[in-house]
């Protein structure tokens, strides 16, 4: 099978499933039609209809961010004539209820965590308030219901899934619950007016009625003269009337060929010239068209590492999170794929900062020095205000021969730290890199060995990173490195 044989199925494939996801979503078979578009999209990640669907049937959910992130995608694999943008633009003008929702998704993590604790106490009370701020969201039902039944109190969890289930009637998890409340109460849920035994609809047999119809034959001899009649008024008319006019049709087509062909032999030179020119744009074009197609699969990559970011930070899985959230160009990304991101930083720079900080440590403290400089220089981009950073950097640069930058670092250092040993110490440094001496000393500066040589005037000038107190107490600042 050809490559384009092999496309044109994974497309058939793909327009397959998204039927069938599209049946499940009309009868709010939501959970089942999820599985079928998420399907229609892996033969396919080029089919906006089901992109689109899928975002819908992400917001029918209570997810509003999954939703947003299918249609932001959908949105830049197809910017005109695409229906997502309206979509985006209605979530985008109510900011307040989208505030809400992300508040929701916010709390029911919160919930989760509680749970997981063991306070169900503390986590039933944000769930009934996520339910009343987000009656969609069908996990937070889920949850609850569950803590219910914990508690033995059935009735309020059949009450819940019931609920549920109107907003997703075939709801694995909804049905699962629900069968197990009936276990142990003996009592059986009834859901639109069925029971749980006969929630399937039944068949129905249709049978056909073939009528008969009684045809009033003629005589034999009669039909014979009739064949024998119409056979030779049909020879006739063919003779006499169809083949001369064929005869003429095929005539004149001839001559315009003719004609046709003249004309294309005189004016062919004309053309080669005109082909000619042709090549050479097209060549521009394909070049163009590199570029476009290079741009557009960047930003479709970085579309797809912040979605992958988004699924792992809703998981909570934050080191997946934090890997892949490196990844995002953000100069790639929308306007609208910007606020899923700025949302995802806000929650996770904290991690992020962390993990930079011990990676460049621990490249630092294994030789590694381009590794150290990789990631001390990402958590600067966070925080910049952390001398113990600022230093490791420094002194990573100067490891790896690059001069430049450590000059420009430690001097970012006396900038900041005026009239102090940090100032004196890094100081040093620059002096010895612009004799072109380069130290192979990797420890730290004196100043962070033994904190409580300095005066307190030396110590007034930066109080903005170190309590007072600490030198006071005799605090030795190796030790935060230690710490840290």
């Amino acid at each position: 099978m050809t490559t384009k044989n092999m496309e044109k199925k994974a497309r058939q494939l793909s327009n397959l499933y998204y039927n069938r996801g599209l049946d499940k979503a009309q009868i709010r078979d939501l959970s089942g039609a999820v599985d079928l578009l998420e399907q229609s999209l892996k033969f396919d990640k080029g089919n906006i209809q089901a992109r689109n669907l899928l975002g819908l049937v992400y917001f029918e959910m209570g997810e509003a961010v999954s939703a947003l992130s299918e249609w932001v995608i959908s949105k830049n694999l197809q910017p005109e004539d695409n229906i997502a943008t309206e979509f985006i633009e209605k979530l985008r003008a109510d900011q307040n209820k989208l505030a809400v929702i992300n508040q929701t998704i916010k709390n029911y993590n919160d919930a989760l965590k509680s749970c997981r604790k063991g306070d169900e106490d503390v986590a039933a009370i944000s769930l009934r308030r996520v339910i009343s701020q987000n009656p969609r969201l069908i996990k937070a039902y889920h949850l609850l219901a569950l803590i219910y039944i914990k508690e033995g109190k059935y009735t309020r969890a059949r009450k819940l899934l019931r609920r549920a289930q109107k907003i997703d009637k075939t709801n694995a998890t909804t049905l699962r619950f629900l069968k197990e409340i009936d276990e142990k109460t003996g009592s059986v849920t009834r859901l639109d007016g069925k029971s749980m035994r006969s929630a399937a609809s039944d068949h129905k047999i249709v049978e056909n009625v073939i009528q008969t119809v009684n045809v009033h034959e003629s005589p034999v001899l009669i039909s014979f003269l009739n064949i024998i009649l119409g056979v030779a008024v049909g020879v006739l008319f063919t003779w006499f009337i169809i083949l001369p006019s064929q005869r003429q049709a095929i005539n004149r087509k001839a001559n315009e060929k003719i004609t046709e062909y003249s004309s294309k032999m005189a004016s062919q030179q004309n053309t080669v010239e005109e082909l000619q020119a042709q090549v050479q744009n097209s060549e521009t074009t394909v070049t163009t068209a590199n570029d476009q197609i290079e741009q557009a699969a960047s930003q479709v990559t970085s579309l797809e590492n912040l979605l992958k970011t988004y699924e792992a930070y809703r998981d909570e899985n934050y080191s997946e999170a934090a890997d892949t959230f490196k990844k995002i160009d953000t100069d790639t990304l929308s306007a609208d794929a910007m606020i899923i991101y700025e949302t995802i930083k806000n929650d996770v720079q904290d991690f992020l900062y962390s993990k930079y900080v011990d990676d460049g440590k621990s490249a630092y403290e294994g030789g590694d020095w381009q590794s150290a400089i990789d990631n001390l220089a990402a958590a600067r981009l966070i925080e910049d205000d952390d001398y113990a950073v600022i230093e490791y950097l420094a002194n990573a640069y100067r490891l790896n021969s690059d001069t430049e930058n450590a000059i420009a670092t430690y001097q970012e250092i006396i900038d900041k730290y005026p009239d102090t040993r940090r100032a004196e110490n890094a100081q040093k440094y620059i002096d010895e890199l612009k004799s072109g001496t380069i130290s192979t000393d990797t420890s730290l500066s004196e100043e962070s060995e033994n904190s409580s040589d300095y005066d307190e005037d030396s110590s007034d000038s930066y109080n903005e990173s170190y309590d007072e107190d600490y030198y006071d107490s005799g605090y030795d600042e190796s030790d935060y490195y230690e710490d840290y």
